[in-house]
Order: structure tokens, then sequence, then C-alpha cells
């Protein structure tokens, strides 16, 4: 059997916990190995998110992918998101910093997948042999993926409530 804890930092406190109060066998057994998981932080990473939606097929030994269940006739003849990675990464770059957000763009995938999912959907409506995403076209997904928002609301320190003395 293998165990994998997926979690945030809090999982690396409740760790030390264990280990500071000795249940060692909880630490040895299901807590041994840390490994960091990102989310996506350049555009090459983007690229490799894409090219699975361009790649994977259902079902399995069709040439039916999800980009071309959106976009057949684009896909047809030759789109592929995979060609519109820079462009997506550089819609989050811009909304990260008009955000004023000081940390490091890291897209968490939720977002990136619905940015992705808004695209496509909404680019089914308009699908034809010439049809590519615009740029703005990404930006508004980006921006409707819920990004900043999100951001938003997971960077908000909650103030300790006043003494009632």
């Amino acid at each position: 059997m293998f165990t994998f804890l997926v979690g945030q930092q809090d999982l690396l406190s409740i760790k030390t916990n264990f280990q500071r109060a000795h249940k060692t066998q909880i630490v040895a057994r299901l807590m041994v190995e840390e490994l960091a998981f990102f989310g996506i932080r350049n555009a090459k990473d983007v690229a490799t998110c894409l090219a699975g939606y361009d790649q994977t097929t259902f079902p399995r030994g069709t040439n039916w992918s999800f980009t071309r269940f959106y976009l057949p006739e684009a896909v047809d003849h030759g789109y592929r998101l995979l060609d519109d990675a820079q462009c997506l990464w550089d819609a989050f770059e811009t909304v990260h910093n008009k955000a004023g957000f000081s940390a490091t763009l890291e897209i968490p995938m939720e977002s990136f997948t619905r940015a992705v999912e808004i695209a496509l959907k909404e680019s089914e409506l308009h699908d034809s042999p010439t049809y590519r995403p615009s740029t703005d076209f990404w930006a508004r997904a980006v921006r409707d993926s819920g990004y900043v928002q999100a951001r938003l609301a997971t960077s908000r320190i909650v103030s300790e409530l006043p003494d009632a003395t």
C-alpha cells in the first residue's frame, strides 16, 4: 500500500507536532518524505498542460482530444491549444501584476483549468477552419477564472479580535 498525503503547509506543521509528541509511528508510516507541489510557474509549464488537452483522447484510440471536442474544425486545420501557451501565460502575468501581487507568479491548477475551460466552451461557438482565440479572448478567460479573487481571499490575514477587557 502506498499512502500520499497532499495538503497545504499546514500538513507540515502537523508532522512537526507529531514528531515533537514522539508519535513516530505515524510519521514513519505516513509522513516519511516531503515533496513540494507547485503550480504553473512559467510558459513552459503552461505549454505542458495545454499539450495534455491537445493529446489526451476519449475514447482512447480515437482522435477526439479535448481540444478537438470543442473546436473540431480549427483542430482539423492545425490549431492546438499548445500554440497559445505564451499568450495564456502573459494573460495570467498581466492580471497578477495589475492586481499588485508581490509574490512570484505561480498559477494554481484550479485557476488554470477554469481559464482553459472558459476558453474552450466559449470558443466552441466560433469554431471554424481559421478560428484562433485572440489575446483579448485569453485575457478575458483569465479574468473570469477567479484567479485574482482566489489570491486575494487566501492572502488576507485575519486579525485577532480585540480584547473584551
